[in-house]
């Protein structure tokens, strides 16, 4: 297989790894808190590793990781129905894996999707367990109907962050230095925290999340990147700080301060790079 093959066939797995977490997330945080809602998102995790060990393997191959998300298994009215989707999309990723691991020959890559192969049928199995246990427990989704300006307000916020996750992952990919690649992959996961934090108020409140995402900036050079960053941060930063004086209920308001507060930080950082770069070129 040829390098641009083969970059192309690692794009479409991460994009299944993408397509994968999203629909985890989706089915753990819509039955609030729990064993089994814990046990998906740490399964959310684990496509996380993957999406990452692949994108540092396109960007080693001389490609570009792609942010597009692959396709998802959202039908179904109940948890049980969640869960045979589960499984059915492990398979869906199960099946290209091993077929990769017969065709492909380079044997960093080769080792590397056998991995990955290896946690997929762990969670496949993970999957049919869970789908006689959450009949056995009776769960249920507990997302509601709720839509005011309170829920459009934290769903901006879902919305928002999972954007700056994209966007600050593809710009760790693209970077060339190992300071600026660190603080942006650490920032990645904080916004991850914020989007958990987001979704499960959401759940809390009688609503529910909307894991969807805005434009992402994928600038490749580093101080366009630092810039980029930087506005998204301050605007954000500004919005959640207007929604802390707009809104009533105390436990949102202290919720939106903490994030607002790591958004100012974020910033900060991202500056404190830029200028570092800008004195590097100088």
């Amino acid at each position: 297989m040829d390098r641009n093959s083969l970059i192309e066939v690692l794009n479409r797995d991460i994009e299944n790894e993408h397509g994968a977490i999203i629909q985890y997330l989706t089915h753990a945080y819509a039955m609030g808190e729990g064993e089994i809602a814990c046990d998906i998102e740490a399964i959310a995790r684990e496509e996380m590793r993957h999406l990452d060990w692949l994108a540092e393997t396109v960007v080693d191959l001389g490609g570009t990781p792609s942010i597009v998300r692959g396709g998802m298994r959202m039908e179904g009215s109940t948890v049980s129905d969640w869960m045979r989707n589960n499984v059915l999309l492990e398979e869906d990723a199960i099946n290209p894996y091993r077929e990769q691991v017969e065709t492909i020959t380079d044997p960093k890559i080769n080792r590397l999707l056998r991995r990955i192969l290896a946690d997929e049928e762990v969670h496949h199995g993970d999957f049919e367990h869970m789908v006689s246990k959450v009949s056995r427990e009776g769960l249920n989704d507990k997302r509601g109907s709720r839509d005011d300006e309170t829920v459009r307000l934290l769903n901006w916020g879902v919305e928002h962050e999972y954007t700056v996750i994209l966007q600050y992952l593809f710009h760790s990919y693209m970077s060339t230095d190992e300071e600026v690649r660190k603080q942006l992959m650490d920032q990645a996961v904080n916004e991850m925290q914020h989007v958990g934090w987001l979704a499960e108020k959401l759940i809390d409140i009688s609503s529910a999340p909307r894991l969807e995402h805005t434009d992402v900036d994928q600038s490749r050079d580093m101080v366009q990147m630092l810039d980029a960053d930087i506005r998204i941060e301050r605007e954000v930063a500004r919005r959640y700080d207007d929604a802390t004086r707009e809104l009533t209920d105390v436990r949102i308001v202290r919720l939106l301060e903490r994030i607002r507060d790591q958004e100012v930080y974020h910033a900060e950082v991202f500056q404190d790079l830029l200028e570092e770069l800008k004195k590097g070129r100088d």
